[in-house]
């Protein structure tokens, strides 16, 4: 076990990089990215970065130079020999060979393109243009540099002694969420905690606790490299971003409509099984689930992203019975913003009723609240979203007003065309 505690107070980056590797990324993502190489390959994206948190000015707290030299460490890394062999010869989600030859080929080249990255107002405006399945993998690797390179800022002062108090009460912290998940009978919990994780060693050491903690409950974990190093289930299939730039590229409002099942359209014809999940909320998971082509309620399963989730897996559970489905052989997600008190009254309340399935973020990977002083290690909504494509801008409208984002107009044009009526808005924790 990793000693984590004196490696962050010996910190030499060079020894420990921020992302080690191409594959330390999400599972949807690369899932993701075979799918747009196939089918949208050279649409031009730029994906930013988006600080929700506006109290947490990172470019007073993180240093410039610290922070291009990670990403121009991202930028030297390609897929090892050992990488692409898991890739193309692993079995996910029981199939094998889920990577077709071609992708592999460019995969096993790729360089991640270049970045632009400038000061405003206390903040960092980092951004990345290029083909869509070149730009689309920087978002990870993104995100985990500079919630890493804020972890590494709170505590690069602190002591020896003052370091191991605070991961000791962190690891606590952690077990005493696996004893109590650990009392439900058929709990499935996965990590999808990358994004936002503390840094890459505690990422790590928190899905070693829950393969211990945990035993077969623990389905597994959506970064790639923890789950090739582990021997465990890579978890993930799709995210908002597909509908996002699809639903840009339309020519008009009707093709704006269709746009969020043709993305499905597209997927339906490179997966199968559990990976075909729907993300319903992208425009509202109402409008989307009422006009859903018939086919779609023959999916697997569908992921509850935003919103208050009881509301979101109660409409799935009627669309599915209105559809002739039974919602007991179909698979919910819970995905945003879990921990254990949420996890276990969702728990309890569809268990029985519909396949439940956790999806374990932030609140995992990056619970430090309340270990030091001012809070300063407390987790934050940071983002990396697709801005534009082709040059016309992105909209997310979600379940959550407070997680919409898209230029005024656009937005209002978004909630004429999918009928979007008032929405609760509920805070964004992280």
């Amino acid at each position: 076990m990793v000693d984590i505690a004196t490696r962050v107070h010996n910190h030499n980056w060079k020894i420990d990089p921020i992302v080690r590797s191409l594959i330390d990324t999400d599972f949807y993502k690369l899932l993701m990215c075979q799918s747009i190489f196939r089918n949208k390959r050279d649409t031009r994206v730029t994906f930013s970065l988006i600080n929700r948190t506006k109290s947490i000015r990172l470019a007073e707290l993180i240093d410039e130079g610290e922070l291009r030299e990670q990403l121009d460490h991202v930028r030297s890394l390609s897929l090892s020999r050992g990488e692409s062999t898991w890739l193309r010869g692993n079995t996910f989600y029981g199939k094998r060979q889920m990577f077709r030859p071609d992708f592999m080929e460019w995969f096993e080249t790729l360089k991640l393109p270049p970045y632009h990255l400038e000061k405003r107002d206390g903040q960092y405006e980092l951004t990345f243009e290029g083909a869509w399945p070149e730009v689309m993998l920087w978002e990870i690797p993104a995100l985990a540099v500079l919630m890493e390179l804020r972890s590494r800022a709170v505590t690069k002062d602190m002591g020896k002694f003052e370091l191991e108090v605070l991961y000791a009460r962190a690891m606590s912290r952690v077990w005493e969420k696996v004893e109590k998940l650990r009392q439900l009978d058929g709990l499935r919990l996965a990590d999808f905690g990358t994004r936002r994780r503390h840094s890459f060693l505690w990422q790590d050491w928190c899905v070693q606790a829950m393969l211990e903690g945990l035993g077969t409950a623990f389905t597994g974990t959506s970064n790639c490299r923890i789950a090739m190093r582990r021997d465990i289930e890579a978890i993930g299939t799709n995210a908002h971003e597909l509908p996002m730039v699809y639903a840009a590229l339309a020519e008009d409002d009707a093709a704006l409509a269709r746009a969020p099942y043709n993305v499905l359209s597209d997927w339906h014809e490179e997966h199968d099984g559990n990976l075909r999940v729907i993300l319903p909320d992208t425009y509202g998971t109402e409008s989307f689930l009422n006009n859903a082509p018939d086919w779609l309620a023959g999916w697997t399963g569908i992921r509850v992203d935003s919103g208050d989730p009881a509301t979101g897996a109660e409409a799935a559970i009627r669309w599915w019975q209105e559809r002739g489905e039974d919602p007991r052989d179909k698979l919910v997600i819970f995905s945003d913003g879990l921990d254990v008190d949420k996890i276990i009254k969702l728990h309890h309340q569809f268990a029985g009723r519909v396949k439940v399935s956790f999806g374990w973020g932030t609140l995992l990977t990056n619970d430090f609240r309340g270990l030091t002083r001012d809070d300063s290690l407390a987790p934050f909504s940071l983002v990396c979203k697709a801005v534009s494509a082709n040059g016309r801008p992105t909209v997310k409208l979600s379940d959550n007003p407070n997680k919409a984002m898209g230029p005024e107009d656009e937005i209002a044009r978004y909630k004429r065309v999918f009928g979007i009526g008032e929405q609760a808005a509920i805070d964004v924790l992280v």
